[in-house]
């Protein structure tokens, strides 16, 4: 019964030697890089306030649950537990779900659906509630399912991209493109090319994944909130900002609503 809670009970372990930095961390650096998916959402929670307040308080679910998925992460690669490796790919599966049923092109709907979000979203929800009970059975290959996932994502944020007439936000998708690809790479060297990195003595490409895997991750969470936006409420005049300056496009992005801010500023709401 408590055997999947037990260090090492995982099948896998990444490229990185164990508990050669820590007695008590398996994977020192894979641990320690998941610090960015734990100190930037509520940064990003603080940012999309006001997206919060007029758009959707749903975009404050992405963030959180991408804290859990660095919490879910850390703990499976300080232990290598069998459960730390369940949470960590459920917790992203799902943020995936949260994401498709919020920012999925409302053109792109199945008929079923009838043009109704909340009826696509249980379209959505009950197959990712079995693929839930199904990775229990099969861990070992839940990574490489969850990489395909990525695909159709990207995919679809291209299609937006090519409508978009504003370069700033024609930019930030190049960014967030650059990031998932540099992801994957770091991702399938380490799995495949250990001995190699090994040789090289930088076993830590599992350690960037989690980084370069954030900055798409949430910068595409970013961009269909942008997109969404425009599309359904193209009244409420989104824009795309950064901070801490807005002339800085390295800086963190984020949405912001327009046609609210003068209201706020009339009514001193």
């Amino acid at each position: 019964m408590w055997k999947p809670f037990e260090p090492g009970s995982s099948p896998i372990d990444w490229c990185e030697g164990n508990y050669n930095i820590s007695p008590s961390i398996a994977e020192f650096m894979n641990t320690l890089s998941n610090i960015v998916f734990l100190l930037l959402p509520p940064v990003l929670m603080h940012l999309f306030r006001d997206y919060g307040r007029f758009v959707n308080p749903g975009i404050h679910v992405i963030w959180l649950l991408m804290m859990v998925v660095g919490a879910s992460s850390a703990y499976f690669h300080a232990t290598l537990s069998l459960v730390g490796q369940l949470l960590d790919e459920l917790t992203i599966l799902w943020v995936y779900m949260a994401g498709f049923c919020m920012f999925f092109p409302r053109r792109y709907f199945p008929t079923a659906a009838k043009n109704n979000r909340k009826r696509f979203s249980l379209f959505a929800t009950l197959p990712t509630l079995v693929a839930t009970v199904l990775a229990t059975f099969h861990p070992a290959i839940n990574a490489f399912a969850l990489m395909t996932l990525g695909i159709p994502a990207f995919a679809f944020m291209i299609l937006e991209l090519k409508r978009t007439k504003s370069a700033r936000v024609y930019r930030l998708g190049l960014r967030c493109g650059a990031a998932w690809l540099l992801a994957v790479t770091c991702w399938l060297n380490d799995r495949l090319f250990c001995d190699t990195w090994l040789n090289l003595n930088f076993p830590y490409l599992h350690a960037l994944w989690h980084l370069f895997i954030f900055i798409a991750s949430y910068t595409a969470a970013v961009l269909f909130a942008y997109f969404s936006v425009k599309e359904e409420r193209p009244q409420q005049s989104p824009m795309l900002k950064y901070w801490p300056r807005d002339d800085f496009e390295l800086g963190i992005p984020y949405v912001t609503i327009k046609s609210y801010i003068k209201v706020d500023t009339n009514t001193n709401i």
